[in-house]
């Protein structure tokens, strides 16, 4: 904890993975979240990417993709459980904290000086922070969350526990809520080979039929929704569509190059296959934006087949090189 106790929102600088200039540098509130946590803890980020390879299309929306609670500690010894939350939040918060853990909580975006422009005093929205230190009396918290490391106090601090206390209404819903343990001392692994094993898991468990194709099989239903839908709809849709399919697959395209760089061969192809994913669906979400603007969504189609290609392409080429001699079932 001694790593993240020093750090200075002011001077935190985001991690590679999330550099302006790729294609995603955002993905989504849990991942950014523990790819600052793992790097600021002087841990390998790119290595704990093997997951993306389950994504499917869930019908109304990609997966939502999450870091597994077992890869975590599998390759850096994180643990991460549910914390009850039965009490003063605040105080939960202050406890762990104290134990040098990190804590998860969903938190309004309204009150959240860091989405500035987006959802600060603007709108409601819920997200996840990761809380590395908390003074209750001072009304001041430092925290993760998206693509860096703050600081917030005052009526902020006060927007995001008023209504947690003890003094909150009966009915209030409490946050969902988890917490980080850290290991006492650095765990001594060899990443590259628990990569290389999950790599094989998980590529046991992926989709049986390519999901980009469902999509666009489903894709002509949501265009006539989106038709009838208001400007700002897009957002919601496009952040829960396209953006989470790009985003994930950049961090596979990110994570197979990391494994390229501690010398496993032929990933190439797959590599550049998962970046075609994630550069299209980013280039498909700005002619959706378009589309919307001129209440015409022709052409979309277009970017389904040849993503539907990439996507058998990482897959096929994944399955040669982690599951070959292997007798695996995989999982619909």
């Amino acid at each position: 904890m001694s790593s993240l106790a020093s750090l200075d929102p002011a001077a935190h600088r985001p991690h590679a993975l999330h550099d302006g200039a790729r294609a995603w540098p955002e993905t989504n509130c849990y991942v950014d979240l523990f790819i600052e946590l793992v790097g600021s803890l002087g841990l390998e980020a790119d290595a704990m990417f093997g997951f993306t390879v389950t994504q499917d299309f869930e019908d109304d929306q990609f997966t939502f993709f999450k870091v597994p609670v077992d890869d975590l500690e599998a390759l850096y010894g994180l643990r991460v459980q549910e914390l009850a939350i039965f009490d003063d939040l605040g105080a939960h918060v202050a406890r762990q904290v104290a134990r040098d853990r990190v804590v998860l909580v969903e938190m309004d975006g309204f009150y959240l000086p860091d989405t500035g422009g987006v959802s600060y005093r603007v709108q409601h929205t819920k997200t996840t922070v990761g809380i590395t230190s908390i003074d209750v009396a001072a009304r001041r918290m430092t925290y993760f969350h998206n693509a860096g490391f703050f600081q917030l106090s005052g009526a902020d601090f006060d927007g995001l526990f008023s209504q947690t206390g003890r003094d909150r209404k009966a009915d209030a819903l409490l946050p969902y809520t988890e917490f980080v343990k850290l290991p006492a001392a650095p765990v001594k692994v060899d990443t590259l080979a628990v990569a290389k094993r999950l790599m094989a898991r998980h590529l046991a468990r992926r989709p049986a039929a390519n999901p980009i194709e469902a999509f666009g099989a489903a894709l002509s239903a949501h265009l006539a929704d989106l038709a009838g839908r208001p400007q700002d709809y897009f957002h919601i849709y496009a952040f829960n569509t396209l953006r989470q399919l790009g985003a994930n697959f950049e961090l596979l395209a990110s994570h197979l190059a990391w494994l390229s760089g501690k010398g496993e061969p032929g990933l190439a192809r797959a590599e550049a296959a998962a970046l075609e994913i994630a550069t299209s669906a980013k280039t498909m979400q700005f002619k959706l934006a378009r589309a919307m603007a001129r209440g015409r969504f022709d052409g979309l189609d277009a970017f389904i087949a040849p993503m539907a290609a990439a996507w058998d392409t990482v897959m096929s080429e994944l399955d040669a090189r982690f599951l070959v001699g292997r007798v695996e079932r995989r999982a619909a």
